[in-house]
């Protein structure tokens, strides 16, 4: 027989948890009242696109870009593309200057930047960029990132409005071949997102989203510029933080993007989302320690382990967090499969499990390389060794 503390415990933790799957939902439907405001005008725009092998589905990624239906009234492109790879024999390269022949019309240039002098490369490519982009509004998106073709019309509007520094975008998590891949999404797509619009609800938009990022030159320099940023790996988090403590308005836009995070064997996706939740706890340590409410459905199991005759709080769990993964699959537009509910269960219990596991080690592997994560969310290189 369990004390009762052990049972009271954990039934406080289901009963929290409970409170935010209701808060996700409200915060769903609210973000989806958002919708984007006709512009007056279509300002210039730099899209820097740094750029490390060949991702699954990169030619269709960046040709979604190329495809934007953002004009000047000549008909010409009101933006232009920018691209960074580390070195001149990188693969990307050939998707690259593939449609720079099919798209004559869109300006579009390469950079090779070197070897990063510090741990994150991708700021680095960013920064190179940023000296030779000819626009201040800036849109820096990853290469496993595809948009609509109405994409840059929605930036530019949330724009229009003067005192709006920096704006990023909710994603659409699309699996590649593998299971492991499949239950990331799944992740991203019901899990984190309730996250991420609760937060929204309760304190407004303090944060930014990694995939893609538009923002005002004048509020990237504000910040302390890339220089600043290079140190963190969740340099994307402190750059929305700094812009929102500094009074620039910070808002998700009414656009939706597709994050196509491509097929992972399991050490792969697993070490890729334990990377994630160390450097989550390391970002903002007392929001890490909170994501325990995230996870109802693994809590509500714990407290039956312990407690058998809470089973059916269990199932009245089991439904609300169904119905939590529905409402945050509609704010993406994804449409609920069988597949999705058979692993739904399995995706809250490894989730949980790698959120726990987040809280030890402070070490990361990055595309083949180890670093040592510092308790202020920056980190740096150990060795160049793969694994």
């Amino acid at each position: 027989m369990f004390p009762l503390i052990a049972i009271l415990a954990p039934a406080g933790f289901v009963l929290g948890s409970i409170v935010y799957c209701v808060m996700s939902i409200v915060a769903a439907r609210q973000y989806r009242k958002v919708c984007a405001q006709p512009a007056r005008e279509r300002a210039q725009l730099s899209i820097l696109k740094p750029l490390h092998g060949l991702d699954e589905g990169l030619d269709k990624n960046l040709r979604s870009y190329f495809r934007q239906n953002y004009l000047l009234p000549d008909g010409s492109p009101a933006f232009e593309i920018l691209c960074a790879t580390r070195n001149p024999q990188d693969p990307a390269l050939d998707v690259v200057r593939g449609l720079q022949k099919e798209y004559p019309s869109v300006p579009c240039r390469i950079f090779q930047t070197g070897e990063p002098p510090y741990a994150n490369a991708k700021v680095f490519s960013l920064d190179t960029m940023l000296g030779q982009a000819r626009y201040d509004l800036l849109v820096m998106a990853d290469s496993d990132v595809r948009v609509d073709p109405g994409f840059l019309d929605a930036i530019n509007a949330e724009f229009q409005d003067a005192s709006v520094g920096l704006v990023s975008c909710l994603y659409r998590a699309v699996p590649g071949r593998s299971v492991w891949s499949f239950l990331e999404a799944l992740h991203m797509n019901t899990e984190f997102l309730g996250g991420v619009l609760t937060a929204r609800m309760l304190e407004g938009v303090r944060f930014a989203l990694g995939p893609t990022i538009a923002a005002r030159r004048g509020v990237i320099a504000a910040v302390g510029g890339f220089d600043e940023l290079k140190d963190y790996l969740a340099e994307d988090f402190v750059m929305g933080h700094r812009a929102a403590e500094l009074g620039h308005g910070v808002l998700l836009s009414s656009a939706i993007i597709e994050h196509r995070i491509g097929s992972q064997n399991l050490a792969s996706n697993l070490g890729h989302r334990l990377r994630w939740a160390r450097s989550t706890r390391r970002s903002r340590p007392a929001g890490y320690f909170g994501e325990i409410f995230l996870r109802p459905l693994a809590l509500a199991c714990i407290l039956t382990v312990i407690y058998p005759p809470a089973w059916p709080a269990l199932i009245g769990v089991w439904l609300l967090r169904c119905w939590q993964a529905l409402e945050m699959a509609a704010t993406v537009h994804l449409r609920m499969t069988a597949k999705h509910w058979l692993l739904l269960p399995i995706q809250d219990l490894l989730s949980f499990v790698l959120w726990f596991a987040g809280f030890f080690g402070n070490s990361i592997w990055w595309r083949g390389r180890r670093y040592r994560l510092l308790p202020d969310g920056r980190f740096v290189l150990v060795n160049t060794g793969g694994a």
